[in-house]
């Protein structure tokens, strides 16, 4: 069977003998929603769980409006394109509104980066911040969560005075599902907030992973520092494989949120009864497999589907390389997984990006990890086979596979990386 796998802008294809094949996981298509514009607008009249935009803005002279960074397909440009006008239609000029990008720790993006995520006439037009989570004095401290975490989040948004988050819900591995609170924790937060949800006590939780809410420790503390921070309006979407939007979620931080969450989980699960001894799965495509960093979504959304002691072989793009120079620099020089995890278990220490690390030692002690990526092969990185094995082929991957595990061994397929997630289906 050939199948083809979201790799960058494209598509890579494959072949797996039938034979060998136990289970393709894809999501049941869903349909665009038509009439877009109009159920923004909708949305934001007739919102969940809030009263209208129009009412709940009134009066307001310092507006905020969150947009998702360039890792994420959100189709931000279709969001603020009905937003924006329709904020200005109630009287608010456009000097009173600041849109400001929710980087957490990644880059700032760039005006070209933004001028093809929202378009030309809003980079010219709005004023665009790109938090700095690195930047003490452009955050400020409003208090502590029940758990300890200080609150230290982006000035702009503090300082406002109506904010609006809008985003993209789609499963994640550590909240359940992006969206909603994400915009705040950690979009807009500061470095030091992350050695707290982003500590090993939060993370090691088994809630802490794709699809699950309840008793998820991250999803609650994220959700109890945006309260704090204060969320007037939210603005998600879900998307379908071909980024096109399938749901409209508008209102309250919580209750338009688990509308969407609900509705997500209904379209990206997908029941599966056996795992599988390979397991072949992409990074997302384009942008979410943009570097090994955003990558390991995809090899952490694998996990359910595969044996212990097996193999997850994936396939992205990783056009910008590995990811920031501290998860580069822990990933080439941590070749001791337990070493690594004995340290970041210790309370006094402490480093940025050690929690994707972590999460790719969750996939790495479950099963063997093989990466195909036209872009890293290029590169001189010495990447630890403790961590993972680079191949220049997906089929050289299924080769070693099936030499390892025998020539009857099981194979499943996640075209669509961490967009799919396995679960088991009841008895």
């Amino acid at each position: 069977m050939n199948i083809k796998l979201d790799y960058g802008e494209g598509r890579v294809e494959v072949s797996i003998d039938d034979n060998n094949l136990l289970d393709v996981l894809e999501n049941e298509p869903v349909k665009p929603l038509s009439n877009i514009r109009d159920r923004l607008i909708k949305g934001y009249r007739s919102p969940i769980g809030s009263p209208p935009l129009p009412e709940l803005i009134s009066g307001k002279k310092k507006i905020c409006i969150v947009i998702s960074d360039s890792t994420r397909a959100v189709p931000t440009d279709i969001i603020l394109g009905t937003l924006l006008p329709e904020i200005e239609s109630y009287g608010i000029e456009k000097d009173l509104i600041t849109i400001l990008v929710a980087t957490g720790l990644h880059r700032p993006n760039t005006t070209e980066e933004l001028t093809k995520m929202i378009g030309r006439e809003v980079v010219d037009n709005y004023r665009i911040v790109n938090h700095d989570a690195r930047s003490r004095g452009s955050c400020d401290h409003i208090g502590k969560t029940g758990r300890g975490t200080p609150v230290i989040i982006d000035k702009v948004y503090v300082e406002s005075d109506f904010k609006i988050l809008t985003g993209l819900i789609e499963p994640h591995f550590m909240a359940g599902f992006s969206g909603g609170r994400k915009a705040i924790c950690p979009g807009i937060s500061y470095m030091d907030m992350f050695k707290h949800f982003h500590g090993p006590a939060i993370l090691e939780s088994p809630d802490a992973t794709n699809a699950v809410l309840n008793g998820n420790p991250f999803h609650e503390e994220s959700t109890e520092i945006a309260k704090m921070a204060g969320v007037d309006f939210i603005v998600n979407v879900t998307i379908n494989k071909n980024k096109q939007i399938t749901g409209i979620f508008c209102g309250d931080l919580e209750d338009a949120f688990y509308a969407g969450a609900g509705f997500c989980k209904s379209s990206s699960t997908f029941e599966i009864e056996k795992q599988a001894d390979i397991v072949l799965t992409s990074g997302g495509g384009y942008p979410l497999d943009c570097n090994l960093y955003q990558s390991v979504k995809g090899m952490v959304g694998a996990m359910p589907a595969v044996k212990d002691g097996g193999m997850i072989i994936i396939a992205a793009k990783c056009a910008e390389e590995i990811g920031s120079e501290e998860f580069v620099e822990l990933l080439l020089s941590e070749d001791d997984l337990d070493k690594f995890m004995g340290k970041i278990s210790s309370p006094e220490f402490f480093t940025i990006d050690q929690w994707e690390l972590e999460e790719l030692v969750k996939v790495r002690k479950k099963a063997d990890i093989y990466l195909y990526s036209d872009c890293l092969n290029s590169c001189s990185y010495n990447i630890p086979s403790s961590s993972l094995i680079l191949v220049d082929s997906i089929d050289k991957a299924i080769s070693a596979g099936l030499e390892k595990y025998g020539p009857n061994a099981t194979i499943s397929v996640i075209p669509e990386g961490p967009y799919t997630i396995p679960v088991f289906k009841k008895r």
